[in-house]
């Protein structure tokens, strides 16, 4: 992999000092480290004064927060594809936010002393749990859920983080999962370094996704790709791809289908088997679109659509492995399409219908029933959660059952696919674009709220009856909605 040897090449960076116990870089005092990796160490430090000289001080709250000190191992020599990549990082870092990855503070000019201060997380990577698996089943659900739930967020602010493993997720005290090592990262609003100087696919060998093995760097539906990469591995024990360390072992798995989990592991949920097997498409467009959607079939399995992947327990036969094998090299004669993070998720939004089955009049239903059909239709690749709320005392038990002795949950269930199908049937749509939820709870607007932002909904979409006294003293349930939604809200108004 060779770098750009033009006249216009950046100047070469600095070889890195080595760094001791009290050296104060730039404000910082250095304190212990921390790792030593093949491409940089991890120093504790804090902050000695407000950053000046080489470091452009980043955030008055390392002040207050344990911080680390990123220091690359430049000695002469190297693989210039890990010094593009600190450089990358230093790029990337500062342009994300949120609890899914460190918070930037700081960083150090890479001809000078390069160096990258952020937050520490003080909790342990995931690597730890790879020597124990298999996991059991509940666990690998909850990574699941959280760690696509961060990728989720990621990709909303445009980054394709294309090194998804173990070693590169933490956990927060409150048990977010946190993205670390940014270093082959591509963001859709920066250049990528990567793609610019080398001609080579980049990434870790057991968790690279078909379309990086043929060098595409922009689909975030690579990370979820290695995602199921690693719950194959923590519900089996083993990887689907092995552990090639060549070109030629990585294009296997344009071809070659992994071993069912279920095979390996016979307590598996079929449902899981699906959800893995879908993880692991060779095609981007038969995957999980977006990682909100994936979390969703997670956190709610009894809703997963079954298809054969989730009976399957033997792979594909030679024919089928070989016409996949001629696909593939026919791709390789052009690059495949590149939608790039924030665009592919535009395109993979989760709609939630909220639907009072119960009080609202039939002429609301109706009307916000092709209200829902129209949004999905001009959204072809929209997943839509169907939600009713049953109200619940906020002290006494509730009855469970009417008086006939049916239960009101399902009642209610049934009430919205009933609603659904007319909608259902005149778009085609498909169980796994499709869910139902009645949800719990004494309050309405909290619990339609709640769920918006658990299961990380784009759009919310409900119906408002008329004005009356009482709403207009307490507030609607959609007012309260609007007004406390992280997401589109439309109101249907009788």
């Amino acid at each position: 992999m060779a770098s750009d040897e033009s006249s216009t090449a950046p100047p070469s960076p600095a070889p890195a000092a080595r760094l001791h116990e009290g050296q104060v870089i730039d404000g910082f005092v250095v304190d212990q480290r921390l790792h030593q990796g093949g491409m940089a160490v991890i120093w504790a430090v804090h902050r000695e004064a407000p950053a000046d000289g080489a470091g452009d001080g980043g955030s008055s709250a390392g002040d207050a927060m344990p911080l680390v000190m990123k220091v690359p191992r430049i000695k002469g020599g190297e693989d210039p594809a890990s010094i593009v990549g600190f450089e990358v990082e230093q790029l990337i870092l500062p342009a994300l936010t949120g609890p899914h990855v460190p918070r930037y503070v700081a960083r150090g000019d890479i001809t000078l002393q390069p160096y990258l201060v952020m937050e520490r997380i003080e909790g342990a990577s995931l690597r730890p749990r790879l020597d124990a698996a298999p996991l059991p089943i509940d666990e690998v659900i909850e990574i699941g859920s959280r760690v696509a739930t961060a990728l989720h967020d990621l990709h909303r602010q445009g980054l394709v983080h294309l090194d998804v493993k173990p070693s590169n997720i933490m956990f927060r005290a409150d048990g977010s999962a946190v993205l670390v090592d940014f270093g082959l990262s591509r963001h859709d609003k920066l250049p990528d370094l990567l793609e610019e100087e080398f001609e080579l696919p980049m990434g870790t060998g057991p968790y690279m996704s078909p379309e990086q093995v043929q060098f595409v760097r922009k689909d975030p539906r690579s990370d979820l790709f290695a995602l199921g990469v690693m719950l194959y591995h923590f519900t089996t024990g083993q990887r689907p791809f092995g552990q090639p360390d060549n070109i030629r072992g990585l294009r296997r798995r344009l071809y070659e289908d992994p071993v069912p989990p279920r095979r390996l592991r016979p307590d598996c949920p079929p449902w899981l088997q699906e959800v893995i097997l879908q993880c692991l498409e060779v095609d981007p467009a038969r995957r999980f679109q977006s990682g909100a959607q994936l979390a969703l079939a997670l956190q709610f399995p009894a809703q997963v659509a079954l298809t054969e992947r989730a009976a399957k327990l033997g792979t594909d036969s030679r024919w089928q492995r070989f016409k996949r094998r001629l696909r593939a090299a026919g791709q390789d004669s052009e690059r495949l399409p590149q939608p790039g993070a924030s665009s592919q998720l535009m395109k993979s939004p989760i709609v939630l219908a909220a639907v009072d089955v119960n009080n609202a009049s039939q002429g609301l239903l109706d009307q916000l029933r092709e209200t829902v059909r129209r949004i999905v239709l001009t959204e072809p690749g929209a997943r839509l959660a169907c939600v009713s709320v049953m109200r619940t005392g906020r002290i006494a038990m509730d009855d469970r059952v009417d008086e006939q002795g049916h239960s009101h949950h399902v009642k209610q269930l049934v009430a919205l696919k009933h609603w659904a199908r007319p909608m259902v049937k005149a778009l085609e749509l498909d169980e796994a674009r499709l869910t139902f939820h009645v949800l719990e709870s004494p309050d309405a607007a909290a619990a339609i709220v709640d769920f918006a932002e658990r299961t990380r909904v784009d759009h919310i979409v409900m119906g408002a009856r008329g004005a009356s006294a009482l709403r207009r003293h307490f507030g609607s349930v959609s007012s309260q909605v609007v007004a406390q939604a992280g997401c589109t809200v439309t109101v249907v108004r009788e």
